[in-house]
């Protein structure tokens, strides 16, 4: 029954938002305080999904968490993933409800489009007489069969996996502060940027997309641009959202800002490394920093900024690898990986000490109970 409440919530959620259910997954006990970017980051931890990406969001009042929507490049089998995940920053484990089998998954949508359906199973009968024989094998053997229709299943499985990755952007509309259900700018321009990067689908299909995720004053001024030029790219509509609704900084102040950026109290490095980063993104893409000086202008940035964990900075050794800078990804893991490494010597060092305490008082019980008892009335 519960299965059953999981898998309706998922198909109804994945319909409402236009996400192929095959590819998304539900994450429950998600803390409300818990980033996207950190629930994207856990989430990638589990390299079956591919890459995840958050589309909706919905608090639970019955367990005061979070139960997220989620986006994964790969489909989802749920034989191939756990049933829980631990989060990257420690904590209680999600658990993860996938889809039910692959002949199961939105089998309304099979029946609904018999004629698709239809179209879709003679168009491999009539590909399949012609890949055999465009592969022909002496004396029809039962490995030339195997290996044809092998073909045959990955040049027609593979163009449908591929259009569903990047199906949909989530709602934009310019409007201050955010409305509820819509995306802020960075991160609705995060989405439409790696749907253009990523997709294999047309010129045409990826602006047909971002224009469609669009309405009110954004929708205003992507007409524009399409009353200008007609047969303007992806990435002109994307430009000319940034610089109708993001922050008017030059590139020069920009840079300045990303240059004051220090370390706060208690905010661990790998936490202030992915603040760096966000705002180093915008200085590359404002063209304030070259993006072959990126690795540099990161690491300086964390020498120059990181007040809080100069110890760990000695550790990794970051002063001396300034001319061989590590790229972003593999920086955090070495950072994440010594902060892991220091946290359990403090746990073992407290725990030492607390043995030792234990030991102490029984020691000196053990003493005052022999001179008691030496003593006679």
């Amino acid at each position: 029954m519960a299965h059953d409440i999981e898998m309706s919530l998922l198909e109804n959620w994945c319909t409402g938002e236009g996400l192929d259910a095959s590819h998304a997954l539900v994450v429950k006990q998600v803390p409300v305080e818990t980033t996207v970017r950190h629930i994207e980051e856990t989430l990638m931890t589990i390299k079956a999904l591919g890459r995840v990406r958050v589309r909706g969001r919905m608090f639970n009042p019955q367990s005061q968490s979070l139960i997220v929507l989620c986006e994964c490049s790969e489909r989802v089998h749920t034989k191939t993933i756990p049933l829980d995940v631990p989060p990257i920053e420690g904590g209680e484990l999600w658990t993860l409800h996938g889809p039910a089998d692959e002949e199961n998954v939105n089998p309304e949508k099979r029946q609904t489009d018999p004629l698709s359906q239809g179209s879709s199973t003679s168009t491999e009968e009539a590909a399949a007489p012609e890949m055999l024989s465009a592969n022909p094998m002496p004396g029809n053997s039962a490995e030339s069969i195997i290996r044809a229709v092998g073909e045959l299943l990955a040049k027609t499985m593979r163009p449908a996996q591929e259009s569903n990755v990047f199906r949909r952007l989530r709602a934009y509309s310019g409007i201050s502060p955010t409305p509820p259900g819509e995306e802020s700018l960075d991160t609705w321009m995060e989405q439409a940027q790696l749907m253009v990067d990523e997709s294999d689908c047309s010129i045409r299909e990826k602006r047909k997309r971002i224009v469609e995720s669009l309405k009110g004053p954004a929708l205003e001024i992507a007409q524009a641009v399409r009353t200008d030029d007609p047969d303007a790219s992806p990435e002109e509509y994307i430009e000319a959202l940034e610089r109708a609704f993001g922050s008017p900084e030059s590139p020069e102040d920009l840079y300045f800002s990303f240059r004051a950026l220090r370390q706060s109290a208690g905010e661990s490095l790998s936490d202030f490394l992915r603040r760096v980063e966000r705002k180093l993104t915008k200085v590359v893409q404002r063209g304030g920093i070259t993006p072959n000086l990126r690795d540099s202008a990161r690491v300086e940035q964390l020498l120059r900024g990181a007040t809080e964990s100069e110890i760990l900075l000695l550790q990794l050794r970051l002063r001396e690898r300034k001319r061989n800078p590590p790229p972003f990804l593999t920086l955090l893991n070495e950072i994440r990986e010594e902060e892991f490494q220091q946290s359990k010597k403090r746990r073992e060092r407290t725990s030492r000490m607390r043995l030792g305490e234990e030991s102490l008082e029984l020691w000196v019980r053990s003493r005052g109970g022999n001179a008691c008892s030496s003593v006679k009335p």
